[in-house]
């Protein structure tokens, strides 16, 4: 297969911050008294920004509205990653090395102001001809939206891009848009076994993701 592009998710891919936000969305909730359902850290990994704030708002109960549920939270998560930004050892020479050989753009969850300030403090900023957001597509992973835009906004199709994703709602999220997935399962929050069945290749690090293994797909 002749893949021309590699569009990247964010967290849990590049940066290692699932367990930051269930750490400060656990945190946010109990402060007003209440507490996270049985699946909510699983539904809002991939959710774009007003579909998490609306679920810890709606379903869960915080007594705030969606857009200050938001507002508060990504404040919380902004502040930790100036404090420390947890990059995935080796994704940053992963994203470089592929660079070289392929167009990247970058498909996330995370809010924009999130987005830019991480790559900026990785030294990737330039790194990708696109980078979105969910917040910029009508709905967050897992439909296709943000990949199908990325893929939209380099003027490809989606048979020749691959995409790297870690979790569940990711990997649907590429696979529905139809590129070439390839799965680097979180350890903590591995991806349901129907979500990685829809992955070409599988790797344990993100390190593994290299232009001879995209070659190769």
């Amino acid at each position: 297969m002749n893949i021309e592009a590699i569009v990247f998710d964010l967290d849990g891919v590049i940066i290692d911050t699932e367990e930051v936000w269930e750490e400060v969305r656990r945190a946010y909730v109990a402060e007003h008294g209440r507490e996270f359902l049985p699946d909510s850290q699983d539904r809002m990994m991939g959710m774009s920004t007003g579909e998490w704030s609306a679920h810890l708002a709606g379903e869960v109960g915080v007594p705030r509205t969606a857009p200050e549920v938001a507002a508060d939270v990504l404040g919380r998560m902004a502040g930790r990653y100036r404090e420390a930004l947890p990059l995935i050892p080796g994704s940053v020479e992963t994203v470089r090395a592929l660079g070289a050989r392929y167009r990247l753009a970058l498909a996330s969850s995370s809010a924009r102001i999130l987005i830019d300030q991480v790559l900026e403090t990785a030294g990737l900023t330039g790194a990708f001809e696109v980078t979105l957001s969910t917040e910029e597509v009508p709905r967050g992973k897992p439909a296709p939206d943000v990949y199908l835009e990325a893929v939209g906004k380099l003027g490809l199709t989606p048979g020749v891009c691959a995409a790297v994703e870690d979790s569940s709602n990711g990997l649907r999220s590429a696979a529905a848009a139809g590129l070439t997935v390839i799965a680097v399962p979180h350890g903590v929050y591995p991806p349901a076994a129907d979500a990685l069945a829809g992955a070409r290749l599988v790797v344990g690090s993100i390190t593994e993701v290299t232009p001879e293994a995209i070659a190769a797909l």
